[in-house]
Parts: C-alpha cells; structure tokens; sequence
C-alpha cells in the first residue's frame, strides 16, 4: 500500500506560505516498488488553496497538509498528468486517513479548479 515514509516538516514564511524544512517521500503501491515521489527540502507551498468560506470545514492547514504539499509539488513542476496528480491527492489523503467526505471536496476542488502547471 501507498505510505509517506518519512515525516513533513515545515518553515513558516512571511507571506502565508511554507517551506520545506526536510525532504520527504511517497511511495506509490508497495514499498520497494520504486514508485517514488521525493519532495524537495526547500520547496515553497501554500498548503491547500481553500477559500475562506471553507475554513470552518476544511482549515487550510488541517492533517491533510502532506498530501496537500505532494499535491503543490506535483502541480508545479508537472512531474505526472494533471489527473495522475489529483488521484495521487485523493490516495494520500486516504493513506492519512482523512474523512471521506473531505477528501471528496478536496479532490473534487482540484479537479474542477486546480491548474498548476496545466492547461484545460
């Protein structure tokens, strides 16, 4: 099964965003597979892209900031398909054990309105 295999640790920045303090990786499928995502120390995130309206749901900062931050990272350097990188998301979130019907919003907000890299 899909695993982080090592803990996000994160620098806060001036300007509501985050930094990747350590690297970290996912595995995708078994470990060993090496089907591996590593995220860069230095990295720079937002989290989650939530609107404000949302915050009492589903904070921009709740336990699904890993999978949040493999989600940023995908996106912005277009390493998989823009649907590889969203059903990468909702795996991880999974993996995490995030409430399914969070992680149906969130997946279905990046499906619909996520960009990054993309284009539509």
């Amino acid at each position: 099964m899909s695993a982080f295999t090592t803990p996000l640790i994160l620098k806060m920045l001036p300007n509501e965003r985050f930094e990747v303090a350590q690297a970290f990786t996912y595995h995708i499928g078994e470990l060993g597979s090496g089907n591996i995502i590593n995220v860069p120390k230095g990295f720079v995130t937002d989290l989650t892209s939530v609107p404000r309206l949302l915050w009492p749901v589903l904070p921009p900062h709740g336990f699904y900031g890993k999978a949040a931050v493999l989600h940023d990272y995908l996106y912005v350097n277009g390493l998989k398909t823009k649907a590889i990188a969203d059903n990468i998301f909702l795996e991880a979130m999974t993996v995490l054990n995030i409430p399914k019907y969070k992680r149906i919003i969130m997946y279905k907000g990046v499906h619909y309105f996520g960009r990054g890299n993309y284009t539509q």
